[in-house]
């Protein structure tokens, strides 16, 4: 069961930038044609929106698993977890961070959450992930938390 989701959307600021591709697109083909430059100008503009769109990582907290875009952690190696905003995350995200922690980063998403790795097996100490909401993906990961690290009895 899903108990957190969102997709980091790019501001419409962004998807408004995209427009540039337009003329720069018109100045390569227009010479070439004038029906190519219009043709080769929108498909480049719907690729890019397309593109902008559908690379939006998912961030999803489950029962079982914390998934931050295409990788996930299973809920029984999640350790300590805690969400920050402002200065705070902008320092995780440069003179605190470990190079050997996991991250997904979105310039236009000003909050981050940490998540502790509890696994011997795996080098990386933590992920830290953009998020539009650190508190209630903290609270996410860490309701339930005994629930999710609880081994049944054999």
């Amino acid at each position: 069961m899903t108990v957190y989701r969102e997709r980091l959307w790019a501001p419409p600021a962004l998807y408004l930038a995209t427009a540039l591709v337009i003329p720069a697109s018109l100045l390569v083909f227009l010479p070439i044609s004038a029906t190519a430059g219009v043709a080769v100008a929108i498909g480049m503009e719907l690729a890019v929106l397309v593109l902008l769109w559908a690379l939006a990582p998912v961030i999803e907290v489950t029962d079982t698993e914390f998934h931050a875009g295409r990788a996930h952690l299973p809920r029984s190696v999640v350790g300590e977890v805690a969400g920050f905003t402002g200065a705070a995350a902008t320092s995780q995200r440069g003179p605190e961070l470990d190079a050997r922690a996991w991250t997904l980063f979105r310039g236009y998403v000003h909050g981050v959450v940490k998540v502790e790795v509890r696994d011997a097996a795996d080098p990386t100490p933590y992920w830290l992930v953009s998020v539009r909401d650190p508190e209630a993906v903290t609270r996410a990961l860490t309701t339930g938390a005994e629930r999710a690290n609880r081994t049944e009895p054999a």
